[in-house]
């Protein structure tokens, strides 16, 4: 069961802005191809549009701060942790990292939706087969050793 995640990927030259750093928009889009992969890797579909099941993961909030600029061609690894799971939501929290230098963190917390007959969504308890293979992270994993103790 895992509680953490993560993926490396190149910046490319398109996810920078005027100013040569990456855009802030994209670490939003990071996060949710590293959430995707996590989902791709244990077999288990992450939107279904099966009538009755599992729909999909509406974002219920969503935040990141920066705290060093990527640039075009940085390297950087997003990892993702497991912070909170809840019966019908999941919380994770994600740093990125370039050379083992956290640059910025986000979270997300999703809740788990299924159709109703209007075609609204209706929050509904995290299936089985998901919460089955994910589990909390401990505080201590995603703990940042770089910040000063408050």
């Amino acid at each position: 069961m895992p509680s953490e995640f993560s993926i490396t990927r190149q910046v490319e030259f398109a996810e920078t802005d005027m100013a040569g750093i990456v855009h802030f928009s994209n670490f939003f889009r990071w996060m949710e191809a590293c959430e995707t992969a996590l989902y791709r890797s244990l077999g288990l579909p992450l939107v279904s549009f099966v009538p009755g099941q599992v729909v999909g993961w509406p974002r219920v909030n969503v935040s990141c701060s920066y705290r060093a600029p990527l640039r075009f061609n940085d390297t950087v690894e997003v990892k993702l942790f497991v912070k909170k799971l809840n019966t019908r939501s999941v919380t994770y929290l994600f740093q990125f990292r370039k050379g083992g230098e956290i640059v910025a963190t986000g979270e997300v917390t999703a809740v788990c939706v299924t159709s109703d007959a209007q075609g609204g969504m209706t929050a509904q308890p995290i299936p089985a087969e998901v919460r089955a293979q994910l589990q909390e992270a401990p505080e201590s994993a995603y703990a940042d050793k770089s910040s000063p103790t408050k």
